[in-house]
Formats: structure tokens, sequence, C-alpha cells
């Protein structure tokens, strides 16, 4: 207990993990948990968790995942831009909530959506295949491009979002214990979780603004 309270950085070395990672690990929780509150603050925290995990994955040779991170840096900004146009205005809140309503997937987005991320995935998958020292690239690079899909969805608002992070989450888990990261396999264990709670949280949220609509 010693050796962690004096050199904390140091202890999580010896231990198979690293301070990026543990901030990455503390970002991403509060991240996804104030998602699925539907906080902006959100946002911010997202941006950071980008920051944390590039440096991460880009140590353990996942290629596609580093990349994916600057990606999520980007829509992150832009989610925290989208969101804030529908917060109310003086909210008195202390944690202010975006009013944008969540909606479903209209088909034709679903398969548009499908089809980019398929796409993303074949280009990804072999570009990553050449690099040296590249970490399964074909699965990283799946889960990169659902990831990617998974990511606009919940900026838009979009209830589906939660059913990919779902599966996602699901084989991360497997990933991460195979490169050896264990906090970040843990993390997504905790990720998992609170998808699930996410979409049960975002359901009754459509529910009631589908039945406030119809009495309206």
């Amino acid at each position: 207990m010693t050796s962690v309270l004096a050199s904390p950085c140091t202890w999580l070395a010896t231990h198979g993990s690293s301070c990026v990672e543990a901030f990455g690990f503390g970002t991403g929780v509060l991240n996804v948990w104030l998602v699925t509150r539907q906080s902006l603050w959100s946002w911010p925290l997202g941006v950071l968790n980008a920051v944390f995990y590039a440096v991460v994955f880009a140590r353990t040779g996942l290629y596609a995942d580093t990349g994916l991170q600057g990606v999520y840096f980007v829509l992150s900004l832009y989610g925290w831009w989208y969101w804030w146009h529908g917060a109310a205005s003086g909210s008195a809140h202390a944690v202010p909530r975006a009013t944008r309503p969540v909606t479903k997937t209209p088909v034709r987005l679903a398969v548009m959506l499908g089809a980019v991320g398929a796409g993303t995935w074949l280009l990804l998958a072999t570009v990553t295949a050449r690099l040296p020292g590249a970490a399964l690239p074909w699965l990283d690079a799946a889960l990169v491009a659902t990831s990617l899909v998974a990511q606009w969805m919940m900026t838009r608002k979009l209830l589906e979002h939660w059913l990919l992070w779902i599966a996602v989450d699901v084989i991360y888990v497997g990933l991460f214990i195979n490169r050896r990261l264990p906090l970040t396999a843990v993390l997504y264990a905790v990720f998992l979780g609170l998808a699930a709670h996410g979409l049960v949280a975002w359901r009754r949220s459509y529910r009631q603004q589908s039945a406030t609509q119809a009495s309206a």
C-alpha cells in the first residue's frame, strides 16, 4: 500500500498497466456514465479519454484503435457542439442535460451506416495489416469500424447506438486481455454494463417523448 501511494505510476507499471491507462480508465467511466444521463459534460471527458487512449493503443500495436482515438476526439467536439445547441438555455441544473430528443434509426440510414462500416473495416484492415507490429489487424479494424458508426450515432442521439456498443464491448474485453491490458479490459467490462444501462435509460426517454408528443 505504501508503494502505491509513494509512486503510483511505478506500481502500475510493475503490474502491467500505466498512469496513462489509469487516466483513460477514469475519464472513460465518467464519460459513458454521463452519456447514459444525456449530460453535456460527457463530451469534454470524451476528448480527454481519446487523448489518453491514443497513447495506450499506440504502445501496444493496436494501430487502428490508435487512429480511432483521433476520430473520437473530433466526434466528441462535434457531439459537444451538437448537443449544446439542443440544451435548454439558463438551466439551473448542476449537470446540464441536452434536450435534443432520442430518436430511432431509420432503416435507410441503418443500411447506409452498415455499408460505411463495412467499407471502413476493409480499408483499415488492409492498411494496418501491412504495418510492422500490428496486432490482430482484421479484428481490430472490425471493432474500430463498428465503434466509429456507434460514436457517430451517439452524437445524433440515435437509440440503437447502445446495441452496437454492447456487441463491441463484449469482444473488446477479450481483445484487451489478449493484449495484456488488464485495466482496459476491466474498463470495457464496465462499459458493457453502462451500455446496457444506457439502452434502458434512453429507451425510457424515447417512450416518454413519444407519449408526450402523442398527448400534445
